[in-house]
């Protein structure tokens, strides 16, 4: 989506589906901080439950250019990002995920194969008209990074593919929240890693 047809839209609504330990809280904040910088008017919250290590959780994200009056679940998101491939198999990602624009998927395998899997579920539409990407987003945290932090590398190619937040605005959220709690190294890394995501992404194009 294009800053213009965004500006006529008003309204980029976004779930990012994760288990507990990878991130997917602090994804949704750290959308909604680059949207405040852009400013916009910004809401992300979590899907209310236990977040246990490992189980499955989902959190949501609006960003808006005019007042955001619903506080409501989204059901009909613009994009969806997947911080774990095998969530591809539940039947809550699943739900409504082929009215998405976009799909990012954490995943070594590619955008194709995963496409095809998912049209062999029931509950995928077969009409999908949106994309789906996929990045090892993993493997690219183990690399740089040293630890295994998907949701850092999938908000740079996020950045890229959507062009609705821009990824300075990105790392700029990210070394204002955890420069006090993880160090200068660290975030140089996680930064590092964000602006190869949004590399991998722009070479696509």
């Amino acid at each position: 989506m294009s800053d213009q047809e965004f500006e006529q839209k008003k309204k980029y609504e976004i779930i990012i589906h994760g288990r507990g330990g990878q991130g997917a809280k602090t994804t949704a904040e750290l959308l909604a901080q680059a949207g405040l910088k852009a400013g916009l008017f910004v809401q992300a919250f979590p899907e209310f439950g236990p977040e246990r290590s490992g189980a499955p959780l989902r959190t949501f994200v609006r960003l808006s250019h005019d007042f955001i009056r619903s506080h409501e679940p989204i059901v009909s998101p613009e994009a969806v990002l997947i911080l774990d491939d095998t969530l591809l198999n539940s039947k809550k990602v699943l739900n409504n995920l082929d009215q998405a624009q976009l799909i990012v998927v954490n995943s070594h395998r590619s955008a194709e194969e995963i496409e095809n899997k998912l049209k062999e579920r029931e509950n995928f539409r077969q009409g999908f008209q949106g994309k789906i990407k996929a990045i090892d987003a993993s493997g690219i945290s183990q690399k740089i990074i040293g630890q295994d932090r998907p949701n850092t590398v999938i908000l740079g190619y996020f950045a890229a593919l959507s062009q609705v937040v821009s990824v300075t605005d990105i790392e700029a959220a990210f070394q204002e929240k955890y420069l006090p709690k993880i160090g200068k190294e660290l975030v140089k890394k996680n930064v590092q890693a964000i602006g190869q995501a949004y590399l991998q992404a722009r070479s696509q194009f």
